[in-house]
């Protein structure tokens, strides 16, 4: 593997890029117009522009992908996360083209990424999935086959993700609409139109545990604790899940181990859990790519988990063993999006003036953005990812508070001070939580002091300044900010 093209963009890209870095191996980055002054243009040893109607379609034309591979040299493409990280079709056309896609094999993506497929493969060898039903829409008797369920369900798209294609009904007279719903937002945006009905629990966390393998041999990585969502999308991440017990968590992540090994995994993989509060788990689907939320599980353990990526699909045995992954500490992550918070969740837009991340010891920022970047509806709106580190979830609580005060970001509003607000709660703190944990609590913003009103107040007005003044300009802030910024 020699040179290895990055097929995505932002934080997730540079993380890529570091990795490749390190390891001595030329890098490839492709970029749409709108990002061609990103960090990841800069960092990559090369760099290629890509073209689409919008962003994300550029990110999507396969052809275009392949074609730029063909003519720079690149024998290998890692696709991150989102995008075509579990395009099966992706996956083929590389490999008919001789490059490697890192990644496993097409195959196995066909398998484990159709939730209907992969239940059904996991549920015929012995591992407990929820009770669920595949439905036909177009059949006026499907709603016959739903007689034994137990209400409330939810309605899930088989090739679904991100909280499209999904919704919990509650009553059975409301579930038809729900379905055809589910089943035209799928086909919108997975070109899949098949759902099918599971089982919801009210009271449940979403634990995953992150694996490596080989094809032949498979290892995990631990658990991490993922049930502070919004709409079935995750906002805060921990490793470990302070819910297990140590036999609960050797059940679970050998259930993990054994859908991996079942199904000859090959490269980083997550296999997701639904753990109820009397105790039990079942398969709900595994993502066979890197996660967003996968530096956890690197800071839990010491572990680069795309490097290990890199070296199994270069062709690499796995190198490590069980008994080489030793838990230290508690490892804490929050997603910073440009939203309104406090209203709903609303996307927010605009032109990002100033950042500033947080320095210190166990201390990680992930993140794509810098001055100057316009913020738009065209992408995710995750703009980075701020990751602790600490010997207990106690220290990496309140080294995530303090992480969440220093980190600056001034142009566009971001779910910064909600995620404080969380980090508050009482609940939080003591591990109370299962996944509608955000939709049953009001998060209130924590009251600011004066200090900190009178700050903010004049970053504001510098804020406005330099945006005037500035124009399209990337105005140096910290140059005005003085002794706050400081």
């Amino acid at each position: 593997m020699k040179k290895v093209l990055v097929a995505n963009r932002g934080e997730i890209a540079l993380r890529v890029l570091e990795s490749l870095q390190r390891l001595g191996i030329a890098s490839v980055a492709i970029y749409h117009e709108s990002d061609r002054l990103s960090p990841v243009v800069q960092q990559a040893d090369e760099a290629f522009e890509i073209y689409g109607e919008t962003p994300s379609a550029a990110h999507l034309d396969i052809e275009q992908i392949i074609a730029l591979c063909k003519d720079n040299g690149v024998d290998a493409v890692h696709p991150c996360y989102g995008f075509l990280s579990e395009n099966t079709k992706f996956a083929k056309a590389l490999e008919e083209q001789g490059i490697i896609f890192v990644g496993p094999s097409a195959e196995v993506i066909e398998l484990m990424g159709d939730k209907i497929a992969s239940r059904d493969f996991v549920s015929a060898n012995g591992f407990p999935v929820p009770p669920s039903i595949t439905v036909d829409i177009d059949d006026p008797s499907f709603m016959g086959q739903l007689q034994d369920m137990q209400f409330p369900v939810v309605v899930k798209a088989s090739a679904g993700g991100g909280g499209k294609g999904m919704s919990i009904v509650r009553r059975p007279e409301d579930l038809a609409a729900a379905a055809r719903v589910a089943a035209s937002e799928a086909l919108k945006y997975f070109g899949d139109g098949r759902v099918y009905v599971e089982r919801f629990f009210e009271s449940a966390r979403h634990i995953e545990v992150q694996i490596l393998g080989d094809g032949d041999n498979v290892i995990h990585c631990g658990e991490r604790e993922c049930s502070i969502q919004r709409r079935f999308q995750k906002v805060i991440e921990e490793s470990p899940s302070i819910a297990l017990t140590a036999e609960a968590r050797q059940q679970i992540c050998e259930a993990a181990v054994g859908i991996a090994k079942t199904a000859k995994y090959s490269s980083a993989g997550t296999v997701e859990f639904l753990y109820t509060d009397q105790g039990e788990f079942f398969f709900l689907e595994m993502n066979t790519r890197i996660q967003v939320e996968h530096p956890v599980s690197e800071m839990v353990y010491d572990l680069d988990l795309v490097e290990q990526q890199l070296r199994i699909a270069a062709g690499e045995s796995l190198a490590l063993c069980q008994s080489d992954i030793v838990a230290n500490g508690h490892a804490l992550e929050c997603r910073i999006c440009a939203e309104d918070a406090f209203n709903d969740f609303m996307p927010a837009t605009g032109k990002v003036l100033a950042v500033r991340a947080p320095q210190g010891e166990g201390v990680r920022f992930d993140s794509g953005i810098y001055a100057g970047q316009r913020v738009t509806t065209a992408f995710d709106p995750m703009l980075a990812k701020l990751i602790v580190h600490a010997p207990s979830r106690e220290g990496a609580i309140s080294k995530m508070q303090a992480a969440l005060g220093e980190l600056v970001i001034l142009g566009v509003k971001t779910n910064i001070d909600y995620l404080l607000a969380l980090l508050d709660h009482d609940k939080i703190h003591f591990g109370d939580f299962d996944t509608n944990f955000i939709k049953n609590h009001d998060i209130k913003p924590l009251p600011l002091s004066e200090d900190v009103k009178h700050a903010a107040l004049s970053v504001a007005m510098l804020a406005e300044k330099e945006s005037q003044l500035m124009a399209d300009k990337t105005p140096d802030l910290y140059s005005y900010i003085g002794a706050w910024s400081n």
